[in-house]
């Protein structure tokens, strides 16, 4: 199995298991929301319900971005995760100004919670599987990289602090008899559900906008292949990342007197490197005699000294 087919049946499991927690965990926050009339609840309810429609367009992001190159798209499908977490993105900031106007709506109503003890065991049962579904995130996160996944992975980590302040709106109502703390604390889950989102956003159209790669990551690149021995320069290096495959594309200097057979040989050598310390990239080299020089933002000479 390749990396790309690997890192695909990680993302695949994932967007699996997330459903299956988003379904579990809608039914038993519906009845919740039902028993409890509590604003917090249905907050969680609502969130809840739109991490499994966002689930779903996680599913398909990734199984649309594990499609292979096609004469269509020649780099290939990635793309496709970003455009999923935008998605996942807008119903979050929906379901966050909905949740807002409803709970300054229900603060100057005075509304009053009921069945407190129903509502914190509900909760209490997502808390444990959120955890377990983050868990499993958190390692596919780290072998793939997904962007999907990660922003899936936003949603669940707010789903913590959204059921513990669903337990704390419902005791400081009702065993408390603090008045008004469950909008207020339904109106906090509004504002945490934004500012996510916000955060999430930001990721999403680096991708899109094929933002280069972080500089620390660049260097790495550029001192593996500064090793090869025969190599006179590196410019004009253009690198970006698309699903979970990174792209690369940049000219070297060689000896003039250099053949192309040669020049070739060289060539392999560095990309078999650079294969070796960063796995699936897709590497696009352009052979320069050396002293050549390209007009632009990349002429100038990356190899250290």
């Amino acid at each position: 199995m390749t990396v790309q087919d690997n890192s695909a049946a990680l993302n695949r499991s994932a967007a699996y298991a997330s459903i299956t927690v988003a379904l579990l965990l809608v039914g038993l926050k519906a009845w919740a929301a039902w028993s409890t009339g509590s604003t917090a609840m249905l907050g969680s309810l609502a969130d809840t319900t739109l991490d499994l429609i966002a689930s779903v367009a996680t599913l398909a992001g990734v199984w649309v971005a594990a499609q292979p190159a096609d004469s269509h798209h020649r780099f290939g499908h990635g793309k496709a995760e970003a455009l999923a977490a935008l998605f996942q993105i807008v119903l979050i900031s929906i379901s966050a100004l909905t949740l807002a106007f409803r709970a300054v709506e229900q603060f100057f109503a005075g509304a009053r919670t009921e069945a407190a003890s129903e509502g914190i065991v509900v909760s209490l049962i997502a808390m444990g599987a959120t955890l377990a579904l983050l868990a499993w995130q958190r390692h596919v996160i780290r072998k793939t990289q997904s962007l999907a996944i990660s922003t899936d992975h936003v949603h669940y980590q707010s789903d913590l602090l959204l059921n513990l302040a669903v337990i704390a709106a419902l005791a400081l109502d009702q065993y408390a008899g603090i008045a008004g703390s469950d909008p207020v604390f339904g109106l906090a889950i509004a504002l945490w559900l934004g500012w996510g989102a916000w955060k999430a956003s930001q990721e999403a159209i680096t991708q899109l906008m094929d933002r280069e790669w972080p500089e620390e990551k660049r260097k790495r690149f550029i001192e593996v292949m500064a090793r090869h021995p025969e190599l006179r320069g590196v410019h004009d290096l253009r690198t970006r990342t698309s699903g979970n495959r990174d792209f690369v594309q940049f000219h070297v200097w060689v000896d003039p007197d250099m053949p192309v057979r040669e020049a070739h040989r060289v060539m392999d050598e560095i990309e078999l490197k650079l294969l070796a310390e960063f796995p699936g990239v897709e590497i696009l080299i352009h052979p320069d005699p050396e002293g050549h020089v390209d007009t632009g933002i990349g002429a100038k000479d990356l190899l250290p000294g």
